[in-house]
C-alpha cells in the first residue's frame, strides 16, 4: 500500500491530496480526495513498536491535519493492546470491514489454470488498461488513481499480469515481492467475463513468477464473507492451499 501512495505520479499525487508517513514501525496513507473510502489506510503497527494510546494519537493526528475524509485502521489482532477499547473510545474508532487474512508456504499451494482467458505480463503498452480495467472492476474513478496504477505496474518489486479475451483486457492482478514472501493483491476480472477461470489463471501466472524468483511464502487477504454468503476470492485462495491465519477487524475514523 505504502508503495502504490508513494509511487504515484506527483500530479496525480496533487490532485488526489495523498500524503505518505512512516510512524511507530506502520504507515499512515493519507488521499484527501479519496471518494471511495479505501485509499486512507494505516497498517502494519504492532510489531516493531506496541501499538499505544499515543502512536494512535499520533496516527489520528496526521489524518487531521491532512483534511482526511476518513481513516481505516488495520491491526492484526494478535498487537493489539488491552486498553484498545479506551483507545477506540477516546478518537471515536468504529468496527468497519473483517478481512481474512490467509498464507501458506508456496510448495503448498496448487492452482489449476483452465482458463480459456490468455494471462500475460503487464507490458508498457498494456499498463494503462490493465489499471483501468482493476479499478473498473472495483467500482473506483480512474481520475488520479490510473496514474497511480500504472506507475505500480513499472515498480521493480511488483510484478503485474492482465488477462486477455483477444487482444482486450478483461482482467487484472498484482504480485508484491519483499525477499521471501510474495503477496497476491489486486485481482480483478470484468463482471461479463467472470466464471471463466480468469482469478485461478492470474493466481497460477503470480505463483509461477514467485517460484521463479525464490519466494517461500505466500500471503493474500480479502473480505471475510459473513455466515452464508460466498466471497469467491476467498475460495479461490483456500482452494489454491492458502490458510487462514486471523480475522481482522478494520477500524474506522471519522473527523
Amino acid at each position: 500500500m505504502y508503495l502504490y501512495e508513494t509511487g504515484t505520479p506527483a500530479a496525480d499525487r496533487e490532485l488526489l491530496g495523498i500524503t505518505t508517513h512512516r510512524v511507530g514501525g506502520g504507515v499512515v496513507l493519507s488521499m484527501r480526495n479519496d471518494v471511495t473510502g479505501y485509499w486512507n489506510k494505516a497498517l502494519g503497527f504492532g510489531f516493531t513498536e506496541p501499538v499505544t494510546a499515543g502512536l494512535i494519537e499520533q496516527v489520528i493526528g496526521i489524518y487531521s491535519a491532512q483534511g482526511a475524509p476518513l481513516a481505516v485502521l488495520q491491526i492484526a489482532p494478535e498487537v493489539l493492546p488491552a486498553d484498545w477499547a479506551d483507545i477506540c473510545a477516546a478518537h471515536g474508532l468504529q468496527p468497519g470491514g473483517r478481512i481474512a487474512k490467509l498464507a501458506a508456504r508456496i510448495e503448498d499451494v496448487v492452482v489449476k489454470d483452465d482458463s480459456d482467458l490468455r494471462v500475460v505480463p503487464v507490458t508498457a503498452d498494456l499498463a494503462d488498461a490493465w489499471g483501468r480495467t482493476i479499478l473498473t472492476t472495483f467500482g473506483m474513478p480512474h481520475e488520479g488513481l490510473a496514474g497511480m496504477m500504472r506507475a505500480s505496474a513499472g515498480h521493480p518489486r511488483f510484478f503485474a499480469y492482465a488477462a486477455l479475451a483477444g487482444d482486450a483486457v478483461v482482467g487484472g492482478a498484482a504480485l508484491y515481492v519483499d525477499g521471501e514472501v510474495c503477496s497476491l493483491n489486486s485481482g480483478a476480472v470484468l463482471p461479463d467475463f467472470q466464471r471463466r477461470g480468469g482469478q485461478r489463471a492470474l493466481v497460477a501466472a503470480r505463483l509461477m513468477k514467485a517460484r521463479e524468483l525464490g519466494c517461500r511464502f505466500v500471503v493474500g487477504e480479502t473480505g471475510q464473507p459473513a455466515e452464508g454468503q460466498f466471497n469467491p476470492s476467498y475460495e479461490n485462495m483456500l482452494r489454491a492451499g492458502l490458510k487462514p491465519m486471523y480475522v481482522r477487524q478494520n477500524w474506522v475514523w471519522r473527523p
